[in-house]
């Protein structure tokens, strides 16, 4: 790997120290993007084989459980939504959608291929999530307001416009494929 390149501070300013143009930060942001990508895949691995993490299993999808059932009826009991996430509690459809989900998620994040569309239905998930625990007593929670789900809202966004500047992707093979629909980057 070359050095950076090094300027001086402009003159005038308060830090005196060089400047490096060249940075760290887009493989620090490639390492965290692959990590919630496993985060999303491990989830939909524990889910469908029930590896005992949260699943044990016995409530494993391939063995008849609901993915949804245990989280939306249990940690929704004091949310002012819990009515509506109970009603989506088991439901075939909302099971489906709910592990297609994190596994487009795990995978998109991971390979770096179609990074924004995963992002942005990460997004989703966690915010639906975050709104299924609200308020955030309910988990042992410290803050009321900012839990993990909004802190990984915040990676999902750092993916998503970091998008041009991906490192540890198959992004270019991807983007010669899709060429300028960067809705699909």
């Amino acid at each position: 790997m070359a050095a950076p390149t090094v300027t001086p501070a402009p003159s005038g300013s308060a830090v005196d120290a060089p400047v490096a143009t060249h940075s760290a930060l887009p493989i620090a942001i490639a390492v965290t993007r692959i990590l919630m990508g496993f985060y999303f895949l491990w989830a939909f691995l524990d889910k469908v084989f029930g590896l005992g993490y949260v699943t044990p299993g016995d409530r494993a999808w391939i063995n008849g459980g609901s993915p949804t059932t245990g989280f939306l009826s249990n940690a929704t009991a004091e949310s002012p939504f819990a009515d509506v996430f109970a009603a989506l509690a088991g439901n075939v459809l909302v099971d489906w959608l709910f592990m297609l989900g994190l596994l487009a998620v795990g995978v998109t994040l991971m390979t770096g291929i179609g990074v924004r569309l995963g992002a942005i239905a990460g997004a989703a998930m966690l915010l639906l999530m975050y709104l299924a625990e609200f308020p955030l007593t309910l988990t042992g929670a410290t803050n009321p307001l900012v839990d993990s789900h909004i802190l990984d809202m915040g990676v999902m966004a750092i993916a998503f416009f970091a998008v041009p500047q991906q490192r540890l992707s198959l992004a270019k093979t991807w983007r010669a494929i899709v060429g300028d629909r960067t809705w699909l980057w």
